[in-house]
């Protein structure tokens, strides 16, 4: 039975083939890693939801006035966004493994276009010039936080990433934090240079990606193997500890089974639990400062308003990453989530049907969703990258949770009907039933992982103990 429970002393002093430990480092790098790869890493997760948040914000400043949108043109802004982003972001990170790309031109690169791009949003004149500003970004944006969560898996144990990820996805959440921050800010700017405040808001946040893509440009890293942040001591104690946690690496793509690679369960089942959380992430993200605003709550209060809601999934986020490293438990933490985010939608459903406005009540149930869906987020794709080995599985893996995850998006943009508003009833039981599901897909993906285990655990006693390490235990 001790096999079978989560060895957390193994994993923070992993051991050779032989039992020997390894050496403790020259000194203490994991912390120089945290301040080199987290924050500038995490910076493109914001941009994707900066992106989602901003135009919520602009459309409370007036953009379907300013560029004489029809009725349902808000919603095609946000799903003609997801199209190029879920078709190319598997190519792309594919492309960011090859031994010759490297990471901090590829994902710098792709941030400066953005950040012009983004700009344009605010420039254009015409409601098809920012139909195309949508598409383009999704193009771009697909090449930004699969291939950082790809770059980020590779220089962590097992143990180690899922307050990594935490932080990593916790930039996401500071994507409408900020957004809303600005809003309430850059809105006072309406008419300076002629421009309304709607436009200020695309133009400046526009610049501050440019900004950044200069600092990933400098200071992103290349791959462990050819990183050159760390000293020759650090670097050699680095990739030993790697290789004992994770096997040896395929670096080379040329001889991987793509159609095993695309198939494996262990990637599907993550992707539609992050599909079904993300349902909750892209209705908060895209409606909130609306139903704000409509709850009675004038623009400016609303902007305002939507700050504390992110600010709880920040703190939920941190501090499941945190207990899950020291636990080395994945799914029970995602099923509180899923619980908290089940409560925050039947609030929304009860109201829905009584008619009846509340809007303390249902101000409190964001909090719930919040909570709980982005606390999913960081733990799905931890336990994700915990079970895969071989960078071409955990490129294709992190492309698929946050390309087809993302997917809930174009369902997001479709069934909140501004007809139904303030209640959105078609919208709140779509989500609650998306939510559920994502329960299901969690205790399967745990059968299945245990089926595995004890399968191994049956074979490593016939042969008198551990195989080749071809098959490998996988975490809970």
């Amino acid at each position: 039975m001790a096999d079978e429970k989560f060895n957390a002393e193994a994993l923070a002093k992993p051991t050779s083939d032989d039992g020997s430990e390894l050496p403790p480092p020259p000194s203490n790098y994991v912390y120089k890693l945290d301040l080199r790869l987290i924050p500038l890493l995490g910076c493109t997760y914001t941009l994707l939801f900066l992106d989602r948040t901003n135009i919520a914000n602009a459309r409370i400043e007036g953009l379907e006035k300013g560029l004489n949108m029809p009725s349902n043109g808000y919603n095609t802004c946000l799903w003609i966004f997801f199209i190029p982003f879920v078709l190319v972001e598997i190519p792309t990170n594919m492309i960011m493994g090859l031994p010759r790309v490297k990471p901090n031109l590829f994902l710098g690169g792709s941030m400066l276009v953005l950040g012009v791009i983004s700009m344009c949003q605010g420039l254009t004149h015409t409601y098809g010039g920012l139909l195309a500003c949508r598409f383009l970004m999704g193009i771009l944006e697909a090449t930004l936080p699969a291939g950082a969560a790809l770059l980020l898996s590779e220089y962590y144990t097992r143990k180690e990433q899922p307050l990594r990820f935490a932080m990593f996805f916790t930039f996401g959440v500071l994507g409408p934090l900020v957004s809303g921050l600005l809003a309430y800010g850059i809105r006072r700017m309406n008419g300076v240079q002629g421009k309304e405040g709607w436009r200020w808001i695309f133009i400046i946040e526009g610049l501050a990606t440019i900004a950044i893509s200069f600092l990933v440009f400098l200071y992103v890293p290349n791959f462990p193997e050819k990183t050159n942040i760390l000293s020759g001591a650090d670097k050699e104690h680095l990739l030993e500890k790697l290789r004992r946690d994770k096997g040896d690496q395929k670096l080379s793509m040329k001889s991987v089974n793509w159609l095993a690679v695309l198939s494996d369960w262990k990637i599907w089942l993550p992707t539609m639990m992050f599909f079904c959380c993300d349902m909750t992430a892209a209705s908060i993200v895209s409606f909130t400062p609306t139903i704000l605003t409509e709850l009675g709550w004038k623009a400016e209060r609303a902007q305002v308003m939507s700050i504390p809601i992110w600010v709880t999934g920040f703190v939920f986020e941190l501090g499941a990453g945190y207990l899950s490293s020291r636990t080395g438990w994945r799914f029970p933490f995602i099923l509180f989530g899923i619980t908290l985010a089940t409560i925050g939608w039947i609030i929304q459903i009860v109201y829905s049907e009584s008619k009846g406005l509340a809007p303390g009540v249902r101000y409190f149930s964001l909090f719930a969703m919040s909570a709980g869906t982005f606390l999913q987020m960081a733990m799905t794709m931890s336990w994700m990258t915990n079970n895969l080995r071989g960078r071409a599985s955990v490129a294709v893996g992190t492309a698929m949770i946050l390309g087809l995850g993302n997917c809930a998006n174009f369902v997001a943009s479709n069934v909140f009907i501004k007809g139904e508003a303030p209640f959105y009833p078609t919208g709140f039981r779509t989500g609650l039933g998306i939510t559920v599901a994502g329960a299901a897909f969690c205790v399967m993906h745990v059968a299945l992982l245990w089926w595995h285990n004890q399968k191994l655990s049956r074979k490593r006693a016939e042969v008198g103990g551990e195989d080749d390490q071809r098959e490998y235990r996988y975490q809970y």
